[in-house]
């Protein structure tokens, strides 16, 4: 009976430890743009409870262009209060743009570079769940987008 008890208060200790680590990860959407509506898949992971890092995955389709986006990102984390943050970030990314003409076999295809910004608060619930408000200034190097976008968005994360 000893022996079971010190087996159960073993299991119960390490589990409490585990549910108290900080998680290291979160992985869910990013949900804006800048001209209309863009979905992006979102990956954070944690260096330190003030640095991370985050890559997007994101497609963008309008009526005469798709898109596709590759971005990374540095961010740098500070607590406002309880689960309340602000971050800003820097990095860059790839994009690939696809554009439809009216004229068959006349479609164009490119490819740009981009540098980007992120500014943004979040909160950070007790459960798993990460909510986020971003800005984005993204500045194009390229044929077809060599100017600054502006793009907003909600993230939507389950954070492991």
């Amino acid at each position: 009976m000893k022996k079971l008890f010190l087996v159960a208060l073993a299991v119960i200790g390490f589990g409490l430890h585990a549910n108290a680590q900080e998680r290291k990860n979160a992985i869910g959407l990013r949900l804006g743009d800048s001209d209309g509506f863009g979905t992006e898949v979102s990956y954070q992971r944690y260096l330190d409870s003030k640095h991370r890092l985050e890559f997007d995955l994101g497609w963008r389709s309008r009526r005469n262009f798709d898109a596709y986006r590759l971005t990374g990102l540095y961010q740098w984390v500070w607590n406002i209060d309880g689960g309340f943050n602000w971050y800003v970030g820097a990095g860059g990314g790839v994009a690939q743009v696809s554009f439809d003409d009216d004229f068959p076999g006349n479609d164009d295809t490119e490819t740009y570079l981009y540098a980007a910004g992120d500014i943004g608060i979040e909160y950070d619930f007790d459960f798993p769940l990460l909510l986020s408000l971003d800005f984005r200034p993204e500045f194009g190097f390229g044929d077809v987008n060599d100017d600054v976008d502006l793009d907003i968005a909600l993230g939507v994360r389950y954070q492991f």
